[in-house]
């Protein structure tokens, strides 16, 4: 099988949107599991649904694709899934190198969907001579004295960084260095690089204060529903006391008893 520094993803691609390309994988994941229940064919409706976007944006998506399916009878699921998989540069394997063993890489090279979404670990590098010569996932970890020559020797053009913020520059620079092309950060900074290097950055703890945000902000709501409704119980006179302004022209923070 051709590996990823060999070849690149069709050329073609380059004409579709970044959204686009940002929910190609969402339609995968759904069609892969329809796939899976030898479903034959599917509806723009019910694929949107399960990718969780809506049909008429999927539709406009898979006409860059040149998928337009069949009135009446939808998309041929498996040939979607070949179409996608082909844009995504998933027909062909893909050696990824991860950096950084600690609990956050030695659970990524422990995940198992890798291997069938068209990604090989080639190889665990890690700084600490401690970790060297363990272990994990099958895969011995490497000293990362060793990385330029595993990225050339495994034709890498995909890394992982799950180091500490403070060494994650320096390894990402000696990717770039070696070969690599295009990196999936995990470390908490932002990665500076030059042209033509892809960088994707996975920040958990980002993701947690958005979630955080959207909590926040739902508990306000359902604070201001409780008052409102609690000011519609009260009668009319006792309502307007709590919205008549104070002495100071301020409305009351609490109800008058």
């Amino acid at each position: 099988m051709a590996t990823g520094r060999t070849h690149r993803p069709a050329t073609r691609s380059r004409g579709i949107p970044e959204a686009t390309v940002a929910r190609l994988p969402l339609y995968l994941r759904a069609l892969t599991a329809l796939s899976e229940r030898s479903v034959p064919t599917v509806s723009s409706e019910e694929l949107a649904t399960a990718a969780g976007v809506n049909s008429a944006k999927l539709r406009k998506d898979f006409s860059y694709l040149g998928s337009y399916g069949t009135r009446g009878v939808g998309y041929d699921v498996e040939y979607l899934v070949y179409q996608i998989s082909r844009e995504l540069g998933l027909t062909q394997d893909w050696p990824v190198v991860i950096v950084g063993i600690g609990n956050l890489g030695a659970a990524l090279a422990n995940y198992g969907g890798f291997a069938s979404r068209g990604f090989r670990v080639a190889a665990l590098i890690d700084a600490d001579p401690a970790q060297t010569g363990k272990l994990v996932a099958g895969l011995p970890v490497r000293h990362t004295d060793e990385l330029e020559e595993i990225v050339d020797h495994n034709q890498v053009s995909i890394g992982v960084i799950a180091t500490p913020a403070g060494a994650a520059q320096e390894v990402c620079d000696r990717l770039v260095a070696a070969g690599v092309t295009s990196i999936l950060n995990f470390a908490p900074t932002v990665l500076s690089v030059p042209d033509g290097v892809d960088v994707r950055k996975v920040d958990l703890s980002i993701e947690l204060q958005i979630l955080a945000f959207h909590e926040q902000r739902k508990a306000g709501e359902d604070l201001g529903e409780a008052v409102a409704a609690a000011r519609g119980a009260l009668p009319k006179t006792a309502a307007e006391a709590v919205d008549r302004p104070g002495p100071d022209g301020d409305v009351p923070a609490v109800m008058p008893a």
